[in-house]
């Protein structure tokens, strides 16, 4: 006993200046000396005095952390004998001679097919960034939010009633919001529904997992813009379908080369109003192919319209979803561009005939945000503060859009071409054939800007070559910092 128990004090360490309480530190360390075998089965530790004062805390800590450990069943206290490792744990821990290292092959868990296919055949997205700097995407200008009336609507739903907001919420989403977003998508976007056709999610990304699992079969094939939005992609890969990549060009998706290549899918992916990464919007001709085309294979088409509301040219086309007469479209939008990212908060419209089946799946396991935070969404939509901010932020991304085309036109080399867009707030850069797009990324990273490839959303090799800048989180002085640091990078003036 004497030289297991110096053994056992000796690997008791008490970090005295950590935040983690002393008495739940030792028990963490005395659960996990005897989990990963330190001490067998049958084994007595020390007597509490003796832990105390060799470790140099209290007998009264290391009692409580003993008595922890009882609890567990881990240890077994005997009157008159002692404190021992439990039995129960005898065939927990091999015998040193049978100990051998891990196999590779045997002691990884297996993963579902789908899940597995979809780590290795793409990367995972990185950490999206939440400061603003030149040239973020996919971050609005969180430093022009009206954070003053958004803590007022908060505030009155946090000080109001407990059971509306604390228990358990209605499970296709507060009542209020959905009547909230039904009433602004009839008369803001062209497209009439009723609240009941809306269903609350966590973020777009979540509603196109909820899609993929109810509408495909492993194997399904899914027409997908290529380049395309790759949160979507990962979601639908999840799901088990075939993603079948599309070219895009000025008019969208290239419908003609998608009835070539897969004649018979399951579901299409696009993004109409403004292409994700190209900034194409969808010609009304090429939308009716669409739908023609879905029709006629009935299929279902999923419309992911991330950032439509912010539009600033001459003219803009409403929604696929509002010239949808047949129920092909699902539509999905997000708060994440048009409020602030971390509220985890979107929605999708089905067509009438799958409210049945997502009322059903959406009442069965699915759990929706904080009803606190849908509360407060829509009364920041019933009382007009969102169609407010919509109208702002649309007159700060052309402010610095303009921004950056025209530094772009000011000091860029013609290796590099920004192109024109009408909406969003973020545009892409043309390269030119001389440009090693990769010494160029390795480049922009050293000096500080966050750009992306467009081959970073791409499932095959596409024809351009380029980075998509965003300029929605960046005033126009750090653009024009920017530009000029873009401006600066050898790969550009090969």
């Amino acid at each position: 006993m004497k030289r297991q128990d110096g053994a056992l004090l000796s690997s008791i360490e008490i970090d005295r200046t950590g935040k983690r309480a002393i008495g739940v530190q030792l028990y963490m360390v005395l659960r996990e000396i005897i989990l990963s075998g330190g001490l067998r089965a049958g084994e007595r530790i020390p007597a509490s005095r003796t832990l105390a004062r060799e470790v140099g805390v209290s007998r009264t800590t290391v009692i409580d952390a003993v008595d922890k450990l009882v609890a567990e069943g881990m240890l077994v206290s005997r009157v008159g004998a002692g404190t021992f490792v439990s039995d129960i744990l005898e065939q927990q821990h091999p015998r040193t001679n049978e100990l051998r290292p891990p196999d590779p092959q045997t002691s990884q868990p297996r993963l579902s097919h789908a899940i597995d296919h979809s780590f290795s055949s793409y990367a995972p997205r990185s950490w999206l960034p939440h400061q603003a700097s030149a040239f973020i995407t996919a971050l609005p200008a969180l430093d022009a939010f009206p954070i003053a009336q958004w803590s007022r609507f908060s505030a009155r739903h946090l000080r109001g009633d407990r059971a509306g907001i604390m228990g358990y919420g209605q499970p296709q989403g507060h009542q209020g919001l959905r009547n909230a977003i039904a009433s602004h998508l009839n008369a803001a976007r062209g497209i009439r529904c009723s609240p009941e056709q809306i269903f609350i999610t966590c973020g777009a990304q979540h509603a196109f997992s909820l899609a993929g699992r109810v509408l495909l079969n492993p194997g399904d094939k899914v027409w997908y813009e290529n380049p395309g939005a790759t949160g979507a992609r990962n979601a639908l890969i999840a799901a088990g379908a075939e993603l079948v990549p599309v070219s895009v060009d000025d008019e969208g998706i290239n419908i003609a080369e998608a009835k070539r290549v897969a004649p018979h899918f399951r579901l299409a992916f696009v993004t109409p109003s403004h292409q994700q990464p190209l900034g194409h919007v969808m010609s009304l001709a090429r939308r009716l192919e669409l739908l023609e085309a879905a029709n006629d294979a009935r299929a279902l088409i999923i419309e992911d319209d991330y950032d439509g509301e912010f539009h600033y040219g001459v003219s803009h086309r409403p929604p696929l979803k509002s010239i949808d007469t047949q129920g092909r479209v699902i539509y999905v939008g997000t708060f994440s561009k048009t409020l602030f990212p971390s509220l985890r908060l979107g929605f999708m419209l089905v067509p009438e005939q799958l409210t049945a089946a997502f009322d059903t799946l959406f009442a069965s396991w699915i759990s929706t945000p904080p009803t606190a935070v849908q509360a407060t969404v829509a009364d920041f939509m019933d009382e007009g503060q969102f169609a407010a901010h919509i109208r702002l932020m649309r007159r700060l991304y052309k402010t610095r859009y303009d921004a950056l085309m025209q530094a772009g036109r000011d000091h860029l080399p013609d290796t590099i071409r920004l192109q024109e867009t009408t909406s969003g707030f973020h545009t892409t850069a043309l390269l030119d054939d001389r440009v090693d797009e990769n010494a160029l990324m390795a480049q922009a990273a050293a000096a500080g800007l966050t750009v992306a490839p467009i081959s970073r959303y791409s499932l095959s090799d596409t024809v351009e070559k380029g980075l998509v800048l965003g300029f929605g989180s960046t005033s126009p002085p750090d653009i024009e910092s920017g530009v000029s640091a873009l401006m600066q990078l050898p790969a550009l003036t090969p």
